[in-house]
């Protein structure tokens, strides 16, 4: 029954509530002056303070200063030109961002799969590094899909974070399971994700923290630059190109190519990127066409269609085979490939 609801952005929701309540709190204080002629001034104090409530959502200039990094500002890697911040290091008032999501009392979501190897390889050291940097000082609810429940392994988790553990079914290749999370991501949302938090991202497990990974990645849609590619320009992405399939992108079309180890926004938004994608994927599965990349190729398109809000430069997906440029300053998240690779901390 879950299915045929109408999924509403949980701050919505909670907005509507307000605004049901305040005008019952008005019924039951007109009834009241009617009966004991009370005076109006208290209504109109009480009507101040929640229209001034309502004026405080935050502009994008309170907290995103991106212009110190100048070769990036030159590159057009700073905001883009339908006025997505791009997220770098001291491009952001923190300070800021915190005070409000504080006063907003938010949680996050955190989706990661772990299936076969990469569940006992990744996924321990995934969450260990996610409670010390992914959402500090936020409530956060980690759910792990996986086909072997019983070798997740146990790792303490501070009081703001908890996890939730999703059996799923075993694909028997791995584009099989790289397709298919588009469609569990989405089931879960509507099932239970969708009452449960704010903001969602969805992550590749073989993945650790390197840094803080805060409030300033949290927007309503969010996509992450390919740590490969973001210096390219749009007829050199490895866009799908076979015009049948879902996500065929035309030579010289696209603004960015995003990976899709990292993505997020609203459960509502979440909702719209695999739903979408799934319905991609499912018409390819139905005339033998697999895109190049997988759900990677469906997910550029969407974004494609549907801009981001808010994007996150490399450094919040980096792969330390490429080194460190100097325009890499700060490795929130970084690509843990292979076991003898050394943990690098950022600065």
């Amino acid at each position: 029954m879950a299915r045929q609801f109408l999924l509403s952005h949980p701050m919505n929701s909670m907005r509507h509530t307000k605004v049901i309540l305040f005008l019952l709190i008005l019924l039951s204080l007109w009834a009241l002056h009617r009966k004991y002629h009370f005076s109006t001034r208290h209504l109109q104090k009480m009507s101040q303070c929640w229209f001034q409530a309502r004026q405080t959502e935050l502009k994008l200039s309170d907290w995103f200063h991106p212009t110190q990094i100048v070769e990036l500002v030159k590159k057009n890697l700073t905001i883009t030109e339908w006025s997505a911040p791009i997220m770098w290091h001291d491009t952001y008032d923190e300070s800021v961002l915190k005070k409000y999501y504080a006063d907003h009392n938010i949680t996050v979501g955190l989706i990661v799969f772990a299936v076969g190897r990469y569940l006992e390889r990744y996924l321990g050291r995934f969450l260990i590094s996610a409670e010390k940097f992914f959402m500090s000082g936020q409530k956060v609810i980690i759910y792990v899909m996986t086909d072997n429940f019983s070798a997740v392994p146990w790792v303490y988790l501070g009081r703001h974070h908890t996890f939730k553990i999703f059996q799923i079914g075993r694909e028997k290749r791995w584009q099989d399971v790289s397709m298919m999370r588009m469609k569990t991501i989405r089931d879960h949302i509507v099932d239970h994700i969708q009452y449960e938090v704010d903001f969602l991202f969805c992550m590749d497990v073989d993945q650790v923290f390197r840094s803080s990974y805060g409030v300033e990645t949290l927007g309503e849609s969010v996509a992450q630059l390919h740590n490969f590619w973001f210096w390219a320009v749009p007829h050199m992405f490895p866009y799908e190109r076979n015009n049948l399939s879902e996500a065929y992108m035309p030579k010289g079309k696209g603004d960015f190519y995003y990976h899709a180890a990292v993505f997020g926004g609203t459960p509502i938004q979440v909702l719209n990127i695999v739903r979408e994608c799934t319905k991609g994927i499912m018409n390819d599965k139905k005339n033998n066409i697999e895109a190049v990349w997988h759900d990677e190729s469906h997910l550029n398109k969407y974004f494609f269609l549907h801009k981001p809000t808010k994007i996150l430069s490399p450094e919040y997906c980096w792969d330390y085979l490429h080194g460190m440029p100097p325009y890499i300053k700060n490795v929130r998240l970084s690509w843990n490939f292979k076991s003898y690779r050394p943990l690098r901390e950022s600065n």
